[in-house]
């Protein structure tokens, strides 16, 4: 009887133990990120709305209602996510349409919103979490699939193809790229054959070509040519690339100082999104940069601690979409930054301004942390 009373205590102990260190590098990147949107729409924000806090208050007010989005996925049992496999992935699609009838929000040429009153929804996000629990769960249901073309690659395929045309459509390439790379990733990490991942990549290289050789005239030629050379054009196409690049090149290593960027005083449009790593990087330094990637390459550890030891297959597939859509979108984010990609919209996760995605990364961090309650391995501080 003993024995028993001392066993239901160390698995309820287990479980609630969790990965402490997660849940503070996630909380770090968060502030850092509080502080920098501040920095960055500082001047933006006074030309805008006639006071330097408004978008500081309304990417606090995310952040809170993201912490408590983190804590409740942190508390709930990751494998209830199950039963919202096939719910959420029609959900998406149907998001991604709505954005083609007359609900779609239109900002800078781009169609990438739901607006309803004042509340926008950006579905682009959502398909994102939508394909990693998809995936998960699909594959976990019988991981004798992914060795299957007709009953794995497939479908996958399938449903890659359905995302990543919607969102190429808004127009938004990155979002497309990211949405690929994660499925793709995930079933790398499920044990797909190199052959399809190499054939899936010649395709694609295929489709750009097809573009640089036949679309001269095209919208994707000019959007994939302009970053090879921004300053080609400075005025127009390259403008954002041009003006990133010399932000990062004022920073030097130490940067400018916290505050005192020239770049965010109107000349780099709405700095506090897509491009707020070129702020950073102008006030902070190369310095400040590289600190920010090794809090990065600690949480995506802490992640991949997290998935190589959950209890299960589905938690081991969950937790790896997870950190693949953090790393993919920070070495997007980057590539665009430094006009090593064409400059469409992928923001920095955790620190760029934005409610959608802000809300979908600590809701996927909380995800995380709840898996590591699960595991047979204490991952955390109790």
């Amino acid at each position: 009887m003993a024995k028993k009373i001392r066993r239901k205590k160390n698995n309820l102990k287990k479980e609630r133990s969790a990965d402490f260190l997660l849940m503070i590098f996630t909380l770090s990147l968060v502030i850092f990120g509080l502080i920098m949107v501040f920095s960055a729409s500082y001047y933006y924000s006074i030309s805008q709305d006639g006071t330097p806090y408004s978008y500081l208050k309304k990417h606090g007010a995310w952040a809170m209602i993201g912490f408590g989005l983190m804590m409740f996925a942190a508390s709930t049992d990751y494998r209830k996510y199950k039963k919202l496999a096939i719910p959420g992935i029609i959900i998406s699609v149907a998001l991604l349409c709505l954005i083609f009838t007359p609900l779609g929000v239109t900002v800078n040429g781009a169609t990438r919103w739901i607006g309803v009153g004042s509340i926008t929804l950006m579905p682009g996000e959502i398909a994102k979490l939508a394909a990693i629990l998809f995936v998960s769960w699909y594959l976990s249901e019988d991981m004798s699939r992914i060795g299957s073309i007709k009953r794995g690659i497939l479908p996958m395929l399938g449903i890659m193809a359905v995302l990543a045309g919607l969102i190429i459509k808004q127009p938004n390439l990155s979002t497309a790229i990211t949405v690929c790379g994660i499925i793709v990733a995930m079933m790398l990490v499920a044990g797909m054959k190199w052959r399809y991942f190499f054939g899936a990549a010649g395709a694609g290289v295929a489709g750009i070509l097809s573009i640089l050789l036949f679309m001269k005239d095209s919208y994707w030629y000019t959007r994939l040519t302009s970053f090879t050379d921004p300053f080609a054009d400075p005025l127009n196409e390259g403008y954002q690339a041009v003006q990133s690049l010399l932000a990062l090149g004022s920073g030097g290593l130490f940067g400018v100082g916290l505050g005192k960027s020239v770049q965010k005083n109107l000349y780099l449009p709405e700095p506090q999104n897509d491009f707020i790593l070129a702020i950073i990087g102008e006030e902070l330094g190369f310095i400040g940069v590289l600190l920010l990637m090794a809090l990065y390459c600690l949480f995506l550890w802490r992640g991949i601690h997290v998935a190589i030891n959950a209890p299960d297959q589905f938690g081991m597939l969950l937790g790896s979409g997870i950190v693949l859509m953090v790393a993919i979108q920070v070495i997007l984010n980057i590539a665009v930054v430094t006009s090593s990609m064409p400059a469409t919209g992928i923001n920095l996760p955790f620190i760029s301004y934005g409610g959608n995605a802000l809300l979908i990364f600590m809701f996927s961090a909380g995800v995380l942390i709840n898996i590591s309650r699960h595991s047979p391995k204490n991952t955390g501080v109790e």
